[in-house]
């Protein structure tokens, strides 16, 4: 989920932890609660600096070891260790169990949007992206909104979001029968289906997929349950190719093909220097597929330039390389 709705959540936690009468009745402990539930609520995303390292390292990592199983357990320790350390004596076992909800549930629910998470390392790393919920949704959103503006209305904060949640839980019921809906009218649609993969959009009705057959991609979209097709492509393996060798090589495109499930290749070859690109064939924006990963390499094969992440013009995308094709 995006920031805000994480934050509200941590508030929710917080608030449902006045159902507790030993956290309820003790000021100093449900202020405790609050904090760590909010810091818990945030501090998966920590991995978001990685953003000031490079994009590789940011795909590669983000939403990876700092998700994982270890991770969950850690993060509480770490918050509560460190409040423990600068606040009185209180019911301590009681605000780490909050603080890990807190964690855990942040973890839980990134894994319903289109990007998920590496949530069961160690164990694989495998992404988890069920594909339901967009990273912001306006109706969860809203909802915890609504919880927060009955906290002013004197509601008590436990029942306020007993209810927000009950509401919560119905939605997440009506997005998976939805998405279940658009899967099985794209099985009616396209002969030979092998992989839907289904992206929210921030508009309730509206959806991206990306569809494989054994030879051909789809991207399509749904809206208000009518599929239309936008573009197809040729499946093409990857090729035991010296170019594509040594694209596969460079930081940029190994991040970049660790994360995307789904993608088309293309290589040039121009004067003096190749160019390979990998297009992610879940994101498509106003005719563009902004998610990619280009390298440029020299006559011997070595790397020129590269680059790897979000750029919505072709006019942008040349200025983050280095060399210009002719």
């Amino acid at each position: 989920m995006d920031t805000g709705t994480h934050v509200l959540m941590g508030v929710a936690l917080g608030s449902l932890a006045s159902l507790d009468p030993a956290i309820a009745h003790d000021p100093f402990l449900s202020h405790a609660v609050l904090i760590g539930t909010l810091a818990g609520s945030q501090a998966p995303d920590i991995d978001t600096i990685l953003k000031l390292r490079n994009n590789a390292k940011y795909i590669r990592n983000h939403r990876g070891i700092t998700h994982s199983i270890p991770a969950v357990v850690i993060w509480p320790l770490l918050i509560v260790g460190i409040m423990a350390a600068v606040y009185p004596e209180t019911d301590w076992l009681r605000v780490w169990l909050w603080t890990f909800v807190a964690v855990a549930f942040h973890v839980f629910v990134d894994i319903f949007n289109a990007y998920g998470t590496q949530a069961l390392r160690p164990f694989t790393k495998k992404w988890i992206a069920l594909g339901v919920i967009h990273t912001f949704d306006p109706v969860i959103f809203v909802l915890h909104l609504l919880g927060v503006g009955a906290l002013f209305l004197g509601v008590h904060p436990g029942y306020a979001f007993l209810a927000v949640y009950a509401l919560v839980a119905a939605y997440y019921v009506f997005r998976f029968r939805e998405q279940a809906n658009i899967k099985q009218l794209v099985h009616a649609s396209i002969h030979g289906v092998t992989d839907i993969i289904t992206v929210p959009t921030w508009r309730p009705r509206e959806w991206h997929l990306a569809i494989s057959t054994d030879s051909e991609f789809y991207v399509a979209r749904v809206k208000r349950g009518r599929l239309v097709i936008l573009d197809r492509f040729q499946k093409r393996p990857l090729p035991d190719h010296p170019v594509i060798n040594a694209a596969k090589r460079d930081e940029n495109v190994a991040a970049f093909l660790s994360f995307s499930p789904v993608y088309r290749w293309e290589m040039n070859e121009y004067d003096d220097y190749y160019e390979v690109r990998f297009t992610d064939l879940r994101y498509r924006s106003k005719g563009y597929y902004p998610f990619v990963a280009v390298v440029q390499l020299d006559r011997d094969l070595n790397m020129v330039s590269s680059y790897t992440g979000w750029i919505f013009s072709e006019g942008r995308l040349r200025k983050k390389l280095e060399v210009a094709p002719n």
